[in-house]
């Protein structure tokens, strides 16, 4: 495996000047509707004795159903409010089977795991479709409905990331101040929206290896999917470059992460050729709250996995402590700048 990057140094000091769109904020207050919170949730038998899971079904963007589990510690194992996580999927996963992705409701915390709509054949089963318009688009989902920011698949994936924080700060076991989102690869790209987006309502932040940030340069460099997608797109429609990059800067994390303000823990591989190092750390250096950075130097995209997870542990239950504690940064996660 050859580097295919700058190096750490250079590569911590990424600052790219991104296009910002000058009505950003507007397009995402409308895009982001005042409905009121729609859910419901039916408790299912998942076979393991200290979790209990209920099966999710909210309503997300434009009032489609998009599905979540829902896991608890068993009522013995919980007194009082839950601090809480909003897991995202990476790229073309799933929420899974009821048992399957449980690592934060082990830890104590009340896991939302969400779907990500029209995903789920990949890695891991999901059950969410997607009935938004599409035109002529590569096979996936980065190009679908690229064609105009307001038909582009990931407006509506967005905001269903957005929703599911408000559905399971709504929740009866859950305590609303202290609810953080978490995610990797496609996951790390939800959460860092949700917590651009909704700021008010994210108290802390797990982004790894984040996907969808600094775009332009995630083409430059492509070499493996789904930025391929982007590149064979580009390729064959030579005449739509500059308007689909205008579509790709309302959902580049890279530029949304300035609107963040909620402490996060962010993770990169500088050997990573699915999300190349310098997007992750432009996103990183331009996230607007309180920040640290986990740098896994011979790790490609599954960066530091339950190094990173021990990590999270400590950092989140400084986050998500008593009153809300800034997470302590140590000489492993220092801001850049």
């Amino acid at each position: 495996m050859m580097r295919s990057d700058l190096p750490l140094s250079e590569a911590r000091a990424y600052r790219p000047d991104l296009m910002v769109p000058d009505d950003l904020a507007e397009f995402w207050r409308a895009t982001l509707d005042d409905a009121p919170v729609s859910w419901d949730a039916v408790r299912v038998d998942n076979g393991l004795l200290a979790i209990e899971t209920h099966d999710v079904s909210f309503a997300g963007f434009g009032g489609d159903p998009v599905r979540a589990w829902l896991h608890l510690p068993a009522p013995g194992l919980r007194s009082g409010p839950l601090p809480g996580v909003v897991q995202f999927q990476g790229y073309n996963g799933g929420r899974g089977l009821a048992h399957e992705h449980v690592f934060w409701a082990t830890a104590g915390y009340a896991q939302l795991v969400v779907d990500t709509r029209g995903q789920g054949s990949g890695w891991t089963t999901g059950a969410t479709g997607d009935v938004g318009p599409a035109g002529p688009s590569q096979p996936g989902f980065l190009t679908r409905g690229i064609e105009d920011r307001d038909t582009y698949y990931y407006r509506r994936a967005y905001a269903d990331a957005c929703r599911a924080v408000e559905v399971l700060r709504g929740h009866d076991a859950v305590d609303p101040a202290r609810v953080a989102v978490a995610g990797a690869s496609q996951g790390g790209a939800l959460a860092l929206a949700a917590a651009a987006l909704v700021p008010d309502l994210v108290a802390a932040v797990l982004c790894d290896v984040p996907f969808l940030c600094d775009l332009r340069r995630s083409a430059d460099l492509a070499q493996a999917e789904p930025c391929l997608e982007l590149v064979r797109y580009l390729g064959a429609h030579r005449d739509r470059v500059e308007q689909t990059f205008a579509t790709l800067a309302y959902f580049d994390g890279a530029v949304l992460a300035r609107l963040a303000r909620a402490p996060a823990l962010f993770s990169v591989a500088m050997m990573d050729v699915i999300c190349p190092p310098t997007t992750v750390f432009a996103a990183f250096n331009a996230y607007g709250g309180p920040k640290g950075v986990e740098v896994y130097e011979f790790n490609d995209h599954e960066g530091g996995e339950a190094f990173q997870r021990s990590r999270q542990l400590v950092w989140l239950r400084a986050a998500l402590g008593p009153g809300r504690a800034s997470p302590e940064m140590d000489d492993h996660a220092l801001p850049t700048g």
